[in-house]
C-alpha cells in the first residue's frame, strides 16, 4: 500500500483536511452557542406574551425583544448589576420576575410584564378605577377598563409609597390584571428588562400571524 494513502485509497492529505473542515465546523458551532447565550443573557431575550393582562398594548401570541442592558446588566445567580444606562421610568413596560416567584428555584420563576406606574418615592392611589401619582391624575392613554363596577383594592387603592429601589406596575387591561395592586411592589433585583419591539405574532384562534404588528414599536 502506497505509504501517501490510507486503507480506502485516500490521501493522508486529503484525511487530514477533512478532520480540520469537521473541527471547524464544531468550533463555529460552539462560539456560535456561546455568543447566543452572551446575548440572551446580557444583551436581549425573546419573550412571548401569554395573557390578556397587557391588551390592547399586547396581545396573546405577541413575541418580544427585551432590551437587558438597558436598566444594567445582571450577573446570573447574583444581584449585582453594572454597565446601567438608564432607571425604569413611568410608562415603560418592564419584564420581570414577579414577587411571588422571588423566592423560587430559577426554573420555577415565572415571567412577568406590566407598565411602570409608580418608581420609588411616587405615591400611588387609586379612585374609583382613576390612577394619581403623587396627588395628580396620571394620563396613561393605553389603559382599558372592560368592566363598569368597583371593586375595592383592584378599582379603590391606597395611597401607597414607593419604596427605594422598588417599582409599582399594572397591566393596561386593569380590570383583568394581576399586578402590584394585589402582590405589592417590583424591587428593582427582579427587573429583567425593557420590552422594545414585537418580532411576531401569531392568532391562535385564527391560526394566522399577525402581520400588522410584525416589528411594531412597544410603547
Amino acid at each position: 500500500m502506497d505509504a501517501d494513502k490510507t486503507d480506502n485509497g485516500i490521501t493522508r492529505a486529503a484525511v487530514k483536511t477533512r478532520s480540520q473542515v469537521i473541527r471547524e465546523y464544531v468550533e463555529s458551532i460552539l462560539i456560535a452557542v456561546a455568543l447566543a447565550m452572551v446575548l440572551r443573557t446580557f444583551v436581549i431575550q425573546a419573550f412571548k406574551i401569554p395573557s390578556a393582562s397587557m391588551e390592547p398594548t399586547l396581545l396573546i401570541g405577541d413575541h418580544l425583544l427585551v432590551n437587558k442592558f438597558i436598566y444594567g446588566t445582571k450577573i446570573p445567580f447574583s444581584d449585582t448589576r453594572f454597565f446601567q444606562f438608564a432607571k425604569p421610568q413611568r410608562g415603560d413596560i418592564v419584564v420581570f420576575v414577579t414577587p411571588e416567584d422571588k423566592d423560587e428555584s430559577f426554573w420555577d420563576q415565572r415571567d412577568f410584564i406590566k407598565r411602570v406606574v409608580g418608581i420609588e418615592g411616587d405615591v400611588v392611589e387609586i379612585k374609583d378605577k382613576k390612577v394619581f401619582v403623587n396627588g395628580k391624575p396620571w394620563e396613561d392613554k393605553f389603559a382599558v377598563h372592560r368592566d363598569s363596577g368597583i371593586r375595592k383594592g383592584r378599582d379603590n387603592f391606597g395611597p401607597i409609597t414607593v419604596p427605594r429601589d422598588s417599582l409599582f406596575m399594572m397591566g393596561d387591561n386593569r380590570d383583568h390584571s394581576n399586578d402590584s395592586r394585589f402582590w405589592g411592589f417590583v424591587d428593582m433585583k427582579e427587573v429583567k428588562g425593557k420590552a422594545f419591539i414585537i418580532y411576531w405574532s401569531w392568532n391562535s384562534p385564527k391560526k394566522l400571524p399577525r402581520w400588522g404588528r410584525l416589528l411594531h414599536l412597544v410603547h
